[in-house]
């Protein structure tokens, strides 16, 4: 029997481009588009009058009537579904949009492969892609924030910032891929804004797309998040980001590097690179977190990283929307805890304070 094909519902204001999107999608054998619309107020007309339920909505940003944040709102609140954002520009605004779309609840936002030239094979697959994976990921309701339970905000910051951490860790280490930027929202959004130590982060994410990541991070956060620069010196309360194309590390003197070494397993920035640079300078004095994302990248290094004295976490496979990277660390016994989203910043707190946390599991 032949396996069922994932259900697509795409929405996109543009004839021309909503057409050719169709056609693309379609000519994966294991997609099949069940509904085009022209806005996100079709996109819920078609929800509530559909027979098939898509697997899948890949939704435009600027539409007439409803755009993809507000779309996406709705669905994720009424309906919830796997919500791709698709986009073919990256301008300020239009990538303010996607990320307040991704914090709403859309689990993947991509390029769309529209513009013939050499990007155009590598976003076609980059789609596909996305939307295989993205069909198997499980959503949850996500409610309106007004009406919703209140949130504890981060401990407030006391006038006399603090400079270093008294359990010794110098530098705390992130790498995420697919589903990142919401979890890296929600790990910098429950730190305090006077938080002593400096984190390092591997995002992998579509070129163009870091710097509306930087600045959505920055305008939502407490912390202060900037794209890395080579040889600067990581400032407590602060989060620097890879740059497009270089890999991140911090050599032993504190200072940021930027590599255009090669690329390891096809990824440049490598969470692999930034992890091993952590392991062999800092040992015991740095924090390592591995989160959502496809493959194995920084499993292995993960692994580095607690031999040599560091404690590292791992984020668990029920907040991840793909366990393939802290999934690999689990299976290699790289991860000292192993934890959900939205417990990983209190143990980072816990850490960094010298305390032992119980936040989640406490793995020997």
């Amino acid at each position: 029997m032949q396996p069922d094909k994932i259900k697509v519902l795409v929405a996109d204001d543009s004839q021309v481009t909503r057409m050719l999107l169709v056609q693309l999608l379609n000519s994966d054998p294991c997609i099949q588009v069940i509904g085009a619309v022209n806005d996100g107020q079709a996109a819920l007309d078609f929800l509530a009058a559909a027979v098939q339920r898509p697997d899948v909505v890949v939704m435009d940003i600027h539409m007439p009537r409803l755009d993809g944040f507000e779309a996406t709102r709705r669905i994720m609140e009424w309906q919830p579904l796997p919500i791709v954002i698709c986009t073919a520009t990256v301008s300020p605004q239009d990538l303010a949009v996607a990320f307040r779309s991704m914090e709403a609840g859309a689990v993947a936002c991509v390029e769309k492969p529209v513009a013939l030239g050499a990007d155009f094979e590598p976003r076609l697959q980059n789609l596909l892609q996305t939307v295989r994976l993205m069909s198997e990921v499980k959503v949850v309701r996500r409610w309106n924030r007004s009406r919703g339970p209140s949130v504890t905000p981060p401990a407030a910051s006391s006038d006399k910032p603090r400079t270093s951490s008294g359990s010794g860790v110098k530098l705390i280490g992130i790498g995420a891929s697919t589903g990142g930027p919401p979890v890296l929202q929600t790990i910098l959004s429950g730190l305090p804004k006077d938080f002593p130590v400096p984190l390092l982060i591997v995002q992998h994410i579509a070129r163009g797309f870091l710097p509306g990541m930087v600045d959505w991070l920055s305008q939502t956060t407490g912390l202060r998040v900037h794209i890395a620069a080579h040889g600067a010196t990581p400032l407590p309360g602060h989060a620097y980001v890879a740059p497009d194309d270089f890999h991140l590390a911090a050599d032993a003197r504190g200072h940021l590097v930027l590599a255009r070494e090669p690329a390891e397993s096809g990824l440049r920035p490598a969470v692999s690179y930034l992890f091993r640079s952590l392991a062999d300078s800092y040992g015991a004095n740095a924090v390592g977190v591995l989160l959502t994302g496809m493959g194995r990248d920084g499993a292995e290094e993960l692994k580095r990283m607690r031999n040599h004295g560091a404690h590292t976490i791992a984020q668990d496979r029920d907040s991840s929307v793909v366990h393939g990277m802290p999934g690999a660390a689990v299976e290699l016994d790289a991860a000292s805890q192993v934890l959900a989203a939205d417990k990983i910043a209190g143990a980072l707190i816990a850490r960094i304070g010298g305390r032992l946390s119980f936040a989640g599991e406490i793995v020997p």
